[in-house]
Formats: C-alpha cells, sequence, structure tokens
C-alpha cells in the first residue's frame, strides 16, 4: 500500500441506498414486477464515496462538506468512522439515490431530495481544512460546495502548493483555474465542450478545449474500460498520451469515477506526474470494477480471495465462458523471448475454444528450469506482451516447474501444446485426464526458438 496521506475531499454528499432481490411475479395492481427485496446497503455517496475508499485505504481523510440537519445527515455520519468530517449547513434536506437491482439487472432509482439547492455558505472550518494536507480531491456532483466562493478560494490557495485533482459534473462549477488535473468522462466532457467525434480522437480534442477553457494545468477524459487521454500543458505546447486500462471483468460501474480520482490524488501526492498518475488511478479503477465495485466497500463485504496461481480475472472468464456453455483451452510455457513461432501456436491453441489462459512460469520457475540468466524478460513484461495478443484471453502465472496445480484450479477443458510429439506424451495429459479434460498439439514451427533468437541477438549487441 502507498504510504499514508492526508487528503481533503471537497464536495457533495449524499447517501445511496443499493436494495437488491428477486422477482418471481407481478403486482395484482399494475403490470410491474414484485421485488422481494434480499439486501438494503447503504453508503455516503458523493464525495462521501471518495472519503470512504481513501479511509478504506489507509490514509487520513477530512471530508469537506455541507450536510442538511435530519436523521439521513446523522446515518451518514455514522457510515464514515474513519473519516474526519468538516460540515457545514445545507439548509436543505440530506439528498437520497436508492437503487433498485433484480439479480444483475438495474430496475429503478429513485431520488428523494435531489433538487438543485442553492449555492450554500462555507464556514471558516471548512475552508482551514485544505491548509495543511497532501492533495485534495473535488468532487462535484453538482449541489453546489464546489461553487461556494470561500471554497473556491480556498483552492486556489490550495493549488500554489498541493495537487488538485477535479472530478467536475455538467450541473456543477467551473473547476478552479490552476488545479493540477480534471477528470471528466468522456460523456461530459462532450456536455462541457459541444465536441462531435468518438474514443480517443475525440478525447483528445475535448482535453485541449478543456485545458484552454478551464485554465488548468492537466485534463483526463476518461473512456470507460478503454483507459483515459491526458492532455496537458508543457514547455512545448499541449501533450497528449492515451493511457489504456488492463482488460478486465466488470458489471456496475459506479463509483469507478470516485475511484480513478482518488488514485491519481494519490499518485500525485507520493510524487508522480499527471500521466503516470492517470495510469495509477486507471489501474485502481480497474482493480476496483474486477473486485466488484461498490460491494467491495461494504463493512462486512468478504476480503476477496486470493487463489494461488490463478488470478480472479481468469476465474471470473473461464467462469463465464463455461456458464454460456464455452470451451475453455490453455497452454503454457515461458514464453521469455515472444517470436512468431509462439505467435502461431497460440493462435493455433485459440482457434481449438472459446477463450485461451496461458499458463506463464515466473521468473523463479524459469530460473529452476532454465538457469539463472533466464529469463530474459521479468515476468510482468511477459504478461503485458501476451495479453497484447488478440488470441490471449487472460495469464496465469505459476511459481512450480510445471502447471499442473494452477490447472486443477480452473480445469481447462483443452491443454494444447505446439511440438513435435504426439498428444500422450505430454506431461500435463495425466492431469487433464482428473477431470476429463482432452490434450492436444497444434502446428510445430522449426526453426523458431527462443534459444536461437536470443544467440542471434548476443551476435549483433
Amino acid at each position: 500500500m502507498s504510504a499514508r496521506l492526508r487528503i481533503a475531499v471537497v464536495g457533495d454528499t449524499l447517501l445511496d441506498v443499493d436494495v437488491s432481490g428477486t422477482s418471481e411475479r407481478l403486482s395484482p395492481d399494475a403490470p410491474v414486477p414484485v421485488v422481494d427485496v434480499r439486501t438494503d446497503d447503504r453508503r455516503a455517496g458523493g464525495a462521501g464515496l471518495v472519503a470512504t475508499m481513501l479511509a478504506k485505504d489507509g490514509h487520513d481523510v477530512t471530508l469537506v462538506t455541507v450536510l442538511g440537519d435530519d436523521t439521513r445527515a446523522t446515518e451518514i455520519r455514522d457510515l464514515l468512522p474513519g473519516v474526519r468530517i468538516v460540515a457545514g449547513p445545507s439548509g436543505v434536506v440530506t439528498p437520497v439515490k436508492t437503487r433498485v437491482r433484480v439479480g444483475d439487472h438495474a430496475l429503478v432509482r429513485i431520488d428523494e431530495g435531489c433538487d438543485t439547492p442553492p449555492v450554500p455558505s462555507a464556514t471558516a472550518e471548512m475552508t482551514a481544512a485544505l491548509d495543511d494536507v497532501d492533495a485534495v480531491i473535488v468532487a462535484d456532483y453538482g449541489r453546489g460546495v464546489a461553487a461556494a466562493p470561500a471554497v473556491r478560494e480556498a483552492i486556489a490557495r490550495a493549488t500554489e502548493h498541493t495537487p488538485v485533482v477535479w472530478d467536475p459534473h455538467p450541473k456543477g462549477a467551473v473547476p478552479v483555474a490552476g488545479i493540477t488535473v480534471a477528470t471528466p468522462n468522456a460523456s461530459e466532457a462532450r456536455r462541457f465542450t459541444e465536441l462531435g467525434g468518438e474514443g480517443v480522437p475525440f478525447a483528445t480534442d475535448a482535453a485541449a478545449a478543456l485545458v484552454d477553457a478551464w485554465d488548468v494545468r492537466a485534463v483526463a477524459v476518461t473512456l470507460g474500460d478503454r483507459g483515459a487521454l491526458v492532455g496537458r500543458r508543457t514547455a512545448r505546447g499541449l501533450d497528449s498520451r492515451f493511457l489504456p486500462a488492463p482488460s478486465v471483468t466488470a458489471g456496475d460501474p459506479c463509483g469507478a469515477g470516485d475511484r480513478l480520482a482518488a488514485g491519481v490524488a494519490v499518485a500525485l501526492a507520493g510524487g508522480s506526474d499527471v500521466p503516470d498518475a492517470v495510469a495509477a488511478g486507471v489501474a485502481d479503477a480497474s482493480a476496483y470494477l474486477a473486485a466488484g465495485g461498490v460491494t467491495s466497500l461494504l463493512a462486512d463485504a468478504p476480503a476477496p480471495v486470493e487463489v494461488p496461481g490463478v488470478d480472479r480475472d481468469a476465474l471470473r472468464l473461464v467462469h463465464r465462458v463455461r456458464s454460456g456453455g464455452g470451451t475453455v483451452v490453455a497452454t503454457g510455457g515461458c514464453f521469455d523471448l515472444l517470436h512468431a513461432g509462439h505467435a502461431r501456436t497460440l493462435s493455433a491453441a485459440r482457434a481449438l475454444g472459446d477463450c485461451l489462459v496461458v499458463c506463464l512460469n515466473s521468473d523463479s520457475s524459469v530460473r529452476q528450469l532454465k538457469g539463472p540468466e533466464r529469463p530474459f524478460m521479468t515476468q510482468d513484461d511477459r504478461v503485458e506482451l501476451l495479453l497484447a495478443l488478440d488470441c490471449v484471453d487472460a495469464v496465469v502465472v505459476f511459481d512450480e516447474t510445471t502447471p499442473d496445480e494452477a490447472l486443477r484450479r480452473f480445469r481447462p477443458d483443452v491443454w494444447a501444446k505446439g511440438g513435435d510429439y504426439t498428444a500422450d506424451e505430454l506431461p500435463e495429459a495425466v492431469t487433464l485426464a482428473e477431470w476429463g479434460g482432452r490434450v492436444v498439439t497444434v502446428p510445430f514451427h522449426p526453426g523458431r526458438s527462443t534459444t536461437r533468437l536470443a544467440a542471434a541477438i548476443e551476435r549483433v549487441s
């Protein structure tokens, strides 16, 4: 985990309620589903959700907000036991957003007290809370805290010595000039700029436009599961950089933008420059979604189960493919220097089913097999290169000299290997037989090997 930091979260706070249940009948009063409630989960929303995330990460968090004088405001305070709350009076009832879900499907959202209120007044304690922190996050949910003149003045002072991340809202305030980075999503950026286009070209134009319009140092337009495009001012003009997101299997995206902003702020406070900080935020948001999103933040949520030799993304992939009646294919190796023979073998293996999981020897495993000078590339680099291939859907790293234990964790239907031997000669055949899996060989391409490639590189180096 990163060092313990002092972070101020500024913005609008509400109460989020997630009601989940089952529905097997229609109401006799109207043709609408009847939901049998199974769970009723409550959490601080808006800026309160950002504060929750950072407190769970172990940081010292101060939430600068306004709250109503009602029982729901009291409930929000109770939901933030590890957060210092500096709140002025909102003058209105505490807003509540209730989402009703049946299984994995959203049924309806019910908003209470969510009309836009007048801009609240800021207390001296609220503005003073920004004076001695390592980072500031503005979580603007369009209810006026970020528009309060005294709050904006305090944020402007903070920009002189503290990284400030601003997560904007279409109905909210314009970011304060000079902040470190603003993080609109693509939909928000489109509303702010009214630009056309799609994807990275649109995000590049929108970031450039918003850097100028808002007079900020950088803008990161987030593109969902694709990643983010950062536009920032440099000594040579505006620099644009695309930062791809790791591939994950995710469902409900609620809170992903908050998680990204929090990750960016933590990285900036730790000394990262803006592109590296946004890359860290993108990775944090992806990991958050892979862990279950907002459900992973519940006080009684079980800790993610770490399965030796198999990561959760691979398990989710295998479960999804198998649930749909598909065939899970696996192959394995060191893949120390990726070459054309590897690419052909992997492509052929993928053609045998509906997903391909590569079992990859870890660095220590490669050393056991190949000697102390190997591997040439670290396992992280080898994982990244394999995942860049369209034919590879997931990578599992294992420490043993054989992948047998990893295979037993997710039990592929097919084990594929390239080579000039028969299927029954492969040592994994015995393991696959334990659950009725099949072993298949795919075409072998002589003359292409890691050893020959390494020798060729050494001759010219």
